[in-house]
């Protein structure tokens, strides 16, 4: 018994390290699959691309991810999600559900300009990816179902409202990353997608261009490793 006893620690710690250690590949690939999907586009990248700039065996790759699209979707979830992890408590702080869904959508799109690797990675991905079934859909629909049942949006439905606010948020973030815009566009973008909702223009600006709190890094696994930028807006 005091054999296998001393035993139990041993494969304890074993377990332990050999989970660390997987966890820690797994990061790898995720982090230099950034990269990867930036410089050759999420169409073009194949396997050998990731594992090489991962400097990981094939089958390492495999023991984590079985296609460059499973790679695709486990980054695009893990980055927004650390995103959402330091915006939505500065969104909750707001009672009006519409003030939420406005903020959120402001500081999602900020925070897509501090990080621009991430901001091109989403754009390139597409909504279909980078958003659908995510904590974006799931955070922007639960405050867009209570401002729709207080009626105070025109629009038929809370899908046709989340997909109004979700396109303009990767729309308008694209274009700010790639276009001259003006240092305001975010809020501007925002205050026509109220007013679009049914909100009068006064509100609808009142709202769109609120004083916010901004968050501070991302200190998630991914995000610790990236650096954030702080560039230079061109106005038109």
């Amino acid at each position: 018994m005091a054999n296998e006893d001393s035993e139990e620690p041993v494969a304890d710690h074993r377990v332990r390290v050999g989970a660390q250690r997987r966890e820690k590949t797994r990061l790898r690939l995720l982090e230099t699959a950034l990269t990867v999907f930036n410089e050759k586009g999420p169409d073009v990248a194949v396997i050998d691309d990731f594992i090489a700039a991962a400097g990981v065996s094939r089958g390492t790759f495999y023991n984590h991810f079985k296609t460059t699209s499973e790679l695709l979707f486990a980054l695009a979830t893990a980055m927004s999600d650390e995103v959402l992890q330091i915006v939505d408590p500065l969104v909750l702080h707001y009672d009006d559900p519409i003030q939420r869904f406005a903020a959120g959508s402001r500081l999602y799109m900020q925070m897509a300009l501090r990080y621009p690797l991430w901001g091109s990675f989403i754009t390139q991905v597409g909504t279909r990816i980078a958003t659908r079934g995510q904590l974006i859909d799931l955070f922007l629909t639960r405050d867009l179902e209570l401002a729709h049942k207080s009626g105070r949006l025109s629009v038929d439905s809370v899908r046709v409202g989340r997909d109004l606010v979700l396109g303009a948020i990767f729309y308008g973030i694209e274009t700010m990353l790639t276009e001259p815009t003006r240092s305001n566009h975010a809020e501007q973008l925002v205050r026509s997608v109220l007013i679009g909702l049914g909100l009068t223009p006064s509100e609808a600006q009142a709202i769109a261009f609120m004083p916010l709190e901004m968050p501070g890094a991302v200190e998630g696994p991914i995000f610790s490793r990236l650096k954030a930028s702080t560039p230079s807006t061109k106005h038109s």
